[in-house]
């Protein structure tokens, strides 16, 4: 009973949190008109993995309430995306981003052996997004625009996913990905912390 109740709790704090978790990242693009220190490469690389990852979820019929999330992130990543774009000068490229999406959320399902290839593939594919978003860190040197916020509450997501899937399904290519995305999400979040506070600093000596 209690163990229901921890379920429960961890699977709609995971989706409230969802809901809102691209947004004071979208705000802070908003206010700044800049996207210094976001990384363009980190969001496809992530919109990919998401996609990969609620399209083998609902190809094997796994407990909506597992990922549900996931289209709220990818609508959020949308968001973000044309933001970025806007404000980059490139929104054009949106077309292009938008068909090479569609085409291969398409492609996933036609054999299972693809769904599967992909998914064998997508804590790869979703480290790689936050080591580009690491990589843009390290070469701006400047998380002015980037949401701790965000990080954090991604962190929190993935935590929770751990003992959901843990207590579900028990699939062990979901539960380490949710693992590497854990310890990625919060090396993120401490590199932005760093750099806020650097930035912080060299302001009061300046």
């Amino acid at each position: 009973m209690q163990s229901d109740t921890l379920l429960h709790v961890a699977n709609f704090s995971t989706l409230f949190v969802c809901m809102v978790l691209k947004f004071p990242q979208i705000f802070v693009l908003m206010r700044a008109k800049s996207t210094t220190g976001v990384s363009l490469n980190s969001l496809l690389l992530e919109l990919i993995g998401f996609i990969v990852f609620v399209t083998y979820q609902m190809y094997y019929d796994y407990p909506p309430p597992t990922y549900l999330e996931y289209p709220i992130l990818i609508a959020q990543d949308v968001m973000l995306l044309l933001l970025i774009l806007h404000y980059n000068g490139s929104l054009r490229q949106s077309v292009i981003y938008a068909s090479v999406f569609v085409g291969g959320w398409k492609l996933l399902t036609v054999e299972k052996w693809i769904i599967d290839l992909a998914m064998s593939l997508c804590t790869f594919i979703s480290a790689a997004s936050k080591f580009a978003q690491l990589q843009c860190l390290w070469r701006s040197k400047d998380a002015g625009q980037v949401s701790a916020l965000t990080w954090g509450m991604a962190t929190y997501t993935c935590i929770a996913r751990i003992y959901t899937t843990t207590v579900t399904t028990g699939d062990v290519q979901v539960l380490v990905r949710f693992i590497v995305m854990t310890l990625l999400n919060l090396w993120v979040l401490l590199t932005v912390f760093y750099y806020q506070k650097h930035s912080s600093s060299s302001k009061k000596r300046d």
